[in-house]
């Protein structure tokens, strides 16, 4: 990648996330920009943008950094044995990928529901609230 891509300035007004966070991710090799300018700045392609989004979407959720990493592993897996005809990936490998996403998706989706109930005790709180004010 010459000098085509996104610089952090722009990812960070895309995904919302911090400088500071993004190179943060980039050395714990969570999410690695595809290039480097001339100048040595990181440079993003939009597949890096929508790795950072699903890493965005997961944090909030509790996720682990090592989790992110499985998942994003996992998803790689599957995206590369669906791009060719003739993977190299093994059998396991796939199954290995499957199993982590699975995972993963009823780890998100329990938290999600977890998520949910505490947004109704919110709500239910606050109408108290407003009772003892009325």
């Amino acid at each position: 990648m010459a000098d085509t891509g996104l610089k952090i300035g722009e990812v960070v007004e895309r995904t919302g996330l911090s400088i500071p966070t993004l190179r943060h991710y980039d050395t714990v090799g969570l999410v690695t920009p595809s290039g480097r300018s001339p100048g040595g700045f990181r440079l993003y392609s939009e597949a890096d943008v929508r790795r950072i989004l699903l890493v965005r979407r997961m944090k909030p959720l509790g996720f682990t950094l090592d989790q992110m990493r499985e998942f994003l592993e996992a998803a790689d897996t599957l995206q590369e044995a669906g791009d060719q005809q003739d993977s190299a990936r093994t059998q396991e490998d796939l199954g290995q990928a499957e199993a982590a996403i699975t995972g993963i998706q009823e780890e998100a989706r329990s938290r999600y529901e977890k998520l949910r109930t505490q947004l109704t005790y919110a709500q239910e709180f606050l109408d108290l609230v407003d009772e003892l004010r009325s």
